[in-house]
C-alpha cells in the first residue's frame, strides 16, 4: 500500500500521577459530546500501562494539515470547549507532546475488540525512514502471519527520523507467541539485519483502549 494521504496527528499528555481516570471522565462526559469528530475524526484513545506512565494518548486523523489548523481554530472557538472541557483537564496535564505523522500503511482497525495495543516508535538514522519504512511494510506479509498490523507511520514532526508502527493483541500470551513466531521467519531474520544499522532507538509502550475509544 503506498503512502495515504491523511495526516493523523498522535497527541501524548503526561498527567499528574493517578490523574488518568479523571482524564478519561472529563472526555468520556464532556469532551466527546462537545467535539465529536466534527473538528477531526477520532481513531483510537488509549491510557498507558507499561512504558511510560501516567499518559493518554490519541490520535485524530484529518484531510491535510490546512484543514486540521482551520478546525482547530473553530474548536478553539467553541464555548463548552473553552469552559466546560479545558477546565476539567488542563490542570490535570503537566507535558503535551504531538506527533504529526503519515501513513504507509492503510490504518486497519482490529477484527475483534477487547484487544490491548502496543504503539512502537523507533529512530532511524537522518534521512533513512523512507528506507526503514519500505524494508518494514516489504517484510509485512511475513510479519502479519502472526498477527495484524493496525498502521504504520513516519513522523513528519517534531522528528523526521521516526518510524511508528501500532498493533492489537489480546492479551500478552498473543503477543509473546507472535514475535516468538515471526522470529524464526526467515525472510524476518533478513529484515532484521538489514535494518539494525539504520536503528538509532526503539521504545515500546503497551496500552489500554478507553471505553469510548474507536479502536477497541
Amino acid at each position: 500500500m503506498g503512502e495515504q494521504t491523511l495526516i493523523y496527528e498522535l497527541r501524548t499528555y503526561t498527567t499528574r500521577a493517578g490523574a488518568v481516570p479523571a482524564i478519561l471522565k472529563a472526555n468520556e462526559e464532556v469532551g466527546r459530546q462537545v467535539r465529536g469528530d466534527d473538528y477531526g475524526k477520532l481513531e483510537g484513545y488509549w491510557y498507558t500501562d507499561i512504558g511510560p506512565l501516567n499518559q493518554v494518548m490519541h490520535l485524530w486523523s484529518y484531510t491535510d494539515m490546512a484543514e486540521r489548523d482551520r478546525l482547530r481554530q473553530e474548536l478553539g472557538a467553541l464555548e463548552g470547549w473553552v469552559k466546560e472541557y479545558i477546565p476539567l483537564i488542563r490542570p490535570l496535564i503537566v507535558k503535551q507532546e504531538l506527533r504529526f505523522m503519515q501513513a504507509h500503511r492503510e490504518l486497519t482497525p482490529p477484527t475483534e475488540s477487547g484487544n490491548f495495543y502496543e504503539f512502537r516508535n523507533y529512530r532511524v538514522l537522518p534521512g533513512k525512514a523512507g528506507e526503514f519504512m519500505e524494508k518494514f511494510v516489504g517484510v509485512m506479509p511475513t510479519r502479519e502471519k502472526y498477527s495484524k498490523n493496525i498502521c504504520a507511520w513516519i513522523t513528519q514532526s517534531p522528528d523526521p527520523n521516526e518510524v511508528c508502527h501500532l498493533w492489537a493483541y489480546q492479551d500478552s500470551t498473543e503477543r509473546k507467541r507472535a514475535r516468538d513466531g515471526v522470529m524464526e521467519e526467515t525472510a524476518w531474520q533478513e529484515y532484521g539485519a538489514a535494518v539494525r544499522p539504520l536503528l538509532v532507538d526503539m521504545q515500546s509502550t503497551l496500552m489500554w483502549p478507553s471505553s469510548f475509544s474507536p479502536l477497541q
